[in-house]
């Protein structure tokens, strides 16, 4: 071969170098998450997530790609949702509430599933053990729904004076039932009535916080429920509009201006589950991390919403309160 013509050959080799190589790199790999609450409920807690999945040298849009799927509280949507993440072919699935869990695992048994829950993941079937899960879902749960007592203790001591309360339960809940027995009981303990109000749409909000009025309810418990999280202004607004105090599970309802909150840090759950998705990025098997529960608990304190209640907080409760916004 002349020279020359060598020359040339080896230039337009040199020149598919670059693209070869591009060729044989790996895909930036894809977590798909897929949350019952919507997508205002979840902005906070998903930025902890993402923080934490930093720390682990996974960075959105640099080395790793996020796919986001909510549902809204609306349950039946879950499947479909589920299915459009698997076809983006993800390294890992991140699944937000029981119903979101269920409708993950139902979709694959291959791609590793990360829960964050609020139920038992061995009731549930999403595991076969907490120390041993098993299959390829793991995650963090906590004590959402098994809170509902405690929930309405922490009323009662806002407004002592208050001899009935509500109770905000979404009767498509599964854990509804739970629920109502749970308060039924604690409020037996604590000399109060309690009344159950009915919200399962959108719809029922209204009509239930006119019927909240007409019982002559002094507080109001809205318990752990996807939905109720997915309409957090609308109830906190429907709250304030008939002068009712109320109790709420996440911090987040708080912040934007109900009276108070108890239960779980939704945000350290998350940051727990971005740990475990970097490790499932990194090469671990959701059957070698033991589902785990969460630990931390937040009591929050609205003093703002108080004033505007007309009520004075015991300062012996704002003591105990992890936080006080005023």
């Amino acid at each position: 071969m002349r020279r020359r013509e060598f020359i040339t050959v080896l230039g337009g080799a040199t020149a598919t170098w670059p693209l070869v190589a591009r060729a044989q790199q790996p895909a930036m790999p894809v977590i798909g998450i897929l949350s019952n609450p919507a997508r205002n409920a979840m902005t906070v807690a998903f930025a902890a997530f993402r923080r934490a999945l930093n720390e682990a040298g996974y960075i959105e849009g640099q080395n790793v790609s996020i796919e986001y799927r909510f549902a809204n509280g609306q349950i039946d949507r879950l499947p479909s949702l589920a299915a459009d993440l698997i076809n983006r072919k993800p390294a890992a699935l991140v699944a937000v509430a029981n119903a979101a869990a269920l409708a993950a695992k139902a979709a694959t048994t291959t791609i590793p599933i990360v829960f964050v829950i609020g139920g038992d993941p061995v009731k549930l079937g999403l595991v076969e053990s907490l120390n041993k899960p098993g299959g390829n879902v793991t995650g963090i749960t906590f004590l959402l729904t098994q809170m509902e007592s405690k929930r309405l203790g922490l009323l009662h001591e806002l407004v002592p004076r208050a001899t009935m309360l509500a109770v905000m339960i979404n009767p498509g809940q599964p854990a509804a039932s739970d629920q109502a027995s749970q308060v039924t009981e604690a409020a037996q303990a604590l000399g109060v009535q309690v009344r159950i109000v009915s919200v399962g749409s959108e719809r029922d909000l209204e009509s239930a916080f006119a019927t909240c009025v007409k019982l002559g309810a002094g507080g109001l418990l809205v318990t752990s429920d996807p939905f109720f999280n997915s309409k957090d202004e609308q109830i906190i607004a429907l709250a304030a509009r008939n002068s009712i105090p109320a109790i709420y599970e996440f911090r987040d309802f708080a912040v934007l201006g109900g009276l108070a909150s108890y239960g779980n840090s939704l945000n350290d759950a998350l940051r727990q589950a971005a740990v475990y998705t970097g490790k499932i990025l990194g090469g671990a098997e959701p059957t070698d991390l033991p589902a785990v529960q969460a630990t931390k608990f937040e009591f929050v304190i609205n003093l703002r919403t108080a004033k505007s209640l007309g009520l004075d907080v015991p300062p012996m409760l704002s003591a105990r309160a992890d936080e006080v916004i005023e």
